[in-house]
């Protein structure tokens, strides 16, 4: 074995100082992944057989583009290194999809599909959703095997999808069908913004999502309020009062069976260690909203939420003068994995049969809009030792968040694979993800290449956990 670990970090910083990482980058922002459009397969296709193939070409990886088996959807892009079976393996996650561009949103001189550097923004759709991101992982597994005279000291697999901004459909049944392939002693991916801008962090799953409308529908049509105002069954009333059993007053959650029973010993110790940063412009929370007797962060990472998305009666943008036939909510729960997501709807369905509410119906969404929950034991070697390759690296022991706040596919690999899996951020809270102007915070694209390069490291010495997988 040749090379140095702090030889592998420099030169996965050299990376980024040269303009390489920078180059490299924008040819992945060109391409205009947007998953979320119909027509978007034949971009999504070419980032994976042509983008990604290019970028890793020169890598001693047997590369394969596992085509979708949901008709329409977006393939994903598999790089494979096996340098001994004996080996720990690594699988490394990114997502190639992104957000609709929304290109006329933008500020002035800034183009979605063209990475734009002003001082350390980095403006581009995908400069840290996910594109810079998983450009990261690459970039340090080429600084590792150039320092180690062309190994790695473990086995990787580099898997691409192209529809988690969709939720990832088809993604599962790639998994199963190809579990051999993907098999791995450890899934780290690399998503997400940080809790802040001055120190690592890692996160250990994500709370899941289950979205159901609440339907009032009484009659087919509305009727003159002047005849029939006090006479015929109100909707909106009624599904007032419904909603109404469901969170008290100042939020905190009225079903049984929707909130865990508690916090597990281990997590609320490690959201109980987490460091946070004020970014200006986020709003702050509501200390009397939500379940009391919790931090903000134990509500967060720890707990049951649930919103409104949408209400309504009638024709709000031109109201009539007539009592209504139907009204009707959107509502959205985020949850940990103590509670099963399929909890959640017949727990709602007895609630509101014991209050009265017969009549409101409970129509589940699409499976887009609904996710899984997941979370690796913070207790887990995996995570200790990324842990303390992350200190080693950073003088600087990393935030360990036991659930992304935002979704992901964790559930599917650890349900799937059966591997423990870790998320390594390096993006911020005021990124604009999803939204016009995203950008990437230089720093910390660059501490990231180092903090990958380390971890990459330690991994080929051999300090990782004793392995189970068979």
């Amino acid at each position: 074995m040749t090379g140095t670990r702090a030889g592998a970090i420099a030169r996965a910083e050299r990376c980024f100082d040269d303009g390489a990482y920078l180059a490299a980058l924008r040819k992945l922002v060109a391409v205009p992944t947007e998953s979320q459009l119909p027509d978007s397969l034949p971009a999504l296709t070419r980032y994976c057989t042509e983008t990604l193939a290019d970028l890793m070409r020169d890598m001693p990886f047997e590369q394969t583009v596992l085509p979708n088996p949901r008709e329409g959807r977006g393939p994903v892009f598999v790089a494979t290194r096996i340098e001994d079976p004996s080996l720990p393996t690594v699988l490394v996650y990114g997502h190639g999809d992104v957000v609709r561009g929304l290109a006329p949103k933008w500020s002035e001189g800034l183009d979605p599909w063209q990475v734009t550097v002003r001082g350390d923004k980095w403006y581009g759709r995908g400069t840290v959703d996910n594109k810079g991101q998983h450009l990261i992982a690459i970039e340090a597994l080429r600084a590792v095997m150039a320092e180690r005279g062309g190994t790695l000291g473990f086995n990787a697999k580099v898997l691409v999808e192209t529809g988690e901004e969709q939720g990832s459909p088809g993604l599962r049944a790639m998994l199963q069908q190809h579990r051999e392939m993907l098999a791995a002693d450890v899934f780290i991916g690399l998503d997400g913004p940080r809790q802040t801008t001055f120190m690592p962090e890692m996160k250990l799953g994500a709370r899941g999502g289950v979205a159901f409308d609440l339907v009032v529908k009484l009659r087919d049509h509305a009727h003159h309020s002047g005849h029939w105002g006090g006479v015929l069954t109100d909707p909106g009333f009624v599904l007032a009062h419904a909603l109404s059993t469901i969170l008290d007053r100042n939020g905190r959650i009225l079903v049984e069976g929707w909130s865990p029973a508690a916090i597990p010993p281990a997590v609320k110790r490690a959201i109980g260690e987490l460091v946070f940063e004020d970014i200006p412009g986020l709003p702050e929370g509501d200390p009397s909203w939500g379940e009391p007797g919790l931090t903000k962060a134990e509500k967060i990472f720890g707990w049951t939420s649930v919103i409104m998305l949408a209400q309504i009666t009638g024709h709000p943008d031109a109201p009539t003068n007539a009592v209504q036939g139907e009204a009707r909510a959107r509502l959205q729960i985020r949850h940990t994995v103590d509670v099963p997501g399929a909890a959640f709807v017949p727990a709602l369905r007895k609630h509101l049969d014991a209050r009265g509410f017969p009549e409101v119906e409970i129509i589940p969404m699409m499976e887009r809009d609904m996710f899984g929950a997941a979370r690796t034991d913070p207790d887990d070697p995996w995570v200790g030792m990324v842990a303390n390759s992350m200190a080693r690296t950073s003088n600087r022991a990393p935030n360990i968040v036991p659930s992304s706040s935002g979704s992901n596919p964790s559930d599917m690999f650890l349900e799937e694979l059966d591997a423990p899996v870790i998320w390594i951020p390096n993006s911020y809270a005021g990124c604009n993800q999803h939204g016009p102007d995203e950008h990437a915070l230089a720093p910390l694209l660059r501490e990231g290449l180092g903090l990958m390069a380390g971890i990459w490291w330690d991994i080929g010495e051999g300090k990782v956990p004793q392995r189970k997988r068979s």
